[in-house]
């Protein structure tokens, strides 16, 4: 496969805070396209505590989860990068220096060898970027995918500053959609920036039979399938799809409502179910594997997102590109994906009432999966990584 601006002869180093999904995706994807890609990943050891106590909290913390080397290409090099520290704003905040100090003693220890700095998150893993384009005077740049971006520096000075300091110690900026964009343009930084949507794996991410990928996951094939995928945390809005769940079934009682992910209110939602009488239209599903994500796509006829915020949104790209329409949140993300009423609707945050009404209007729409289709297509990570490489060759490398 050809990429525009390819980079050879270069060294890259990655410093993340996940090698899995949207982080592992660019960087597989770029690999060829380099020498060699020095991965370091940040894992925090108290998240091991999971495998021993049954804490859902911790499942998506554990390196088990963050490190997925299905694929990895050979020239790709993974490192964990282990950093103890409880989740306190505290700890947090001096987690960067900490950061910095472990993969700069990583570099030295295996003589790493690199050409320019590219990290995920401004915080931390953009702050041990920072300190190591001053130490080692390469290009820096820097990726803000959500709340590091519209959260963080806008919690206190301290934050701001610290925020202000990566962003503006980068030699480049990107950022996934233009609400964020927004957020750094409310701050003291003067570093270009460009928008760059994340963007979905083409070779997994792709129309299936759908009676073929339910009988595999042991769904019915007779009722009508709500999907929802992401991490159970408050602000991914779960509990107001819950609630939507209660309304819809007064109006159609063939549906079932699928709970992909793992997260802190799991319990909550199990509470919230039983209390609602709704065990038989919802299933909390649990984590999954991204590689097993296609299947439960595939196998639903509606994909919902109700995020309170999201800087993106990735997965609605991924189930349009199985050819599913999508009902979201206006979010914050979501008004650049769902752009037309040809590929999904949008809804009011926090309102089941509205989220309730919409999805009963897409259950019984007609809709055009070659438009859903041929829109998706323009968000394949081979089509993204183009316009990253474009931003690496602005700095000189491979030239």
């Amino acid at each position: 496969m050809s990429l525009e601006g390819e980079v050879d002869n270069v060294n890259l180093a990655v410093i993340c805070h996940s090698y899995n999904n949207f982080q592992k995706d660019p960087i597989d994807i770029l690999a060829p396209r380099v020498s060699s890609v020095n991965v370091f990943v940040r894992v925090n050891p108290f998240s091991e505590l999971g495998k021993y106590l049954s804490i859902p909290q911790l499942e998506r913390f554990s390196s088990a989860y963050k490190i997925d080397l299905t694929g990895t290409p050979e020239n790709v090099q993974v490192s964990p990068t282990p950093i103890w520290y409880l989740p306190t704003d505290r700890d947090y905040k001096r987690l960067g220096e900490r950061h910095y100090a472990h993969v700069k003693s990583l570099i030295k220890e295996r003589g790493t060898k690199f050409d320019l700095i590219h990290a995920h998150f401004t915080w931390s893993a953009g702050y041990a970027g920072a300190r190591l384009k001053e130490e080692y005077d390469v290009p820096f740049v820097v990726t803000g995918h959500g709340y590091d971006i519209y959260s963080l520096p806008f919690k206190d000075d301290e934050w701001r500053a610290k925020i202000e300091y990566v962003l503006n110690t980068a030699d480049h900026i990107i950022t996934v959609s233009q609400s964020n964009l927004a957020c750094i343009q409310k701050l003291d930084v003067s570093t270009p920036v460009t928008v760059i949507p994340n963007g979905f794996r083409s070779d997994l991410f792709y129309p299936r039979d759908s009676l073929e990928c339910r009988k595999a996951l042991n769904l019915p094939q007779d009722k009508k399938i709500i999907l929802t995928v992401g991490n159970l945390e408050p602000v991914k809005g779960q509990r107001y799809l819950v609630e939507a769940v209660q309304r819809i079934i007064r109006e159609r009682k063939n549906i079932l409502c699928v709970i992909v992910g793992a997260g802190k209110v799991r319990t909550a939602l199990e509470r919230q179910i039983r209390s609602l009488g709704l065990e038989d239209y919802i299933l909390l599903a649990g984590g999954k594997p991204h590689d097993e994500i296609p299947l439960w796509m595939n196998a639903c006829d509606l994909f919902v997102l109700p995020s309170l915020r999201e800087s993106f949104g990735v997965v609605q790209i991924e189930a349009m590109a199985c050819g599913k329409p999508v009902v979201a949140t206006r979010n914050g993300g979501s008004e650049e994906v769902v752009i037309s009423d040809k590929y999904g609707l949008l809804v009011e945050p926090a309102d089941p009432e509205d989220l309730a009404e919409k999805i009963l209007v897409a259950l019984d729409r007609e809709w055009d999966r070659e438009a859903i289709l041929a829109y998706a297509e323009r968000f394949t990570w081979e089509n993204i990584v183009k316009d990253i490489l474009k931003i690496y060759r602005s700095l000189g490398i491979g030239d």
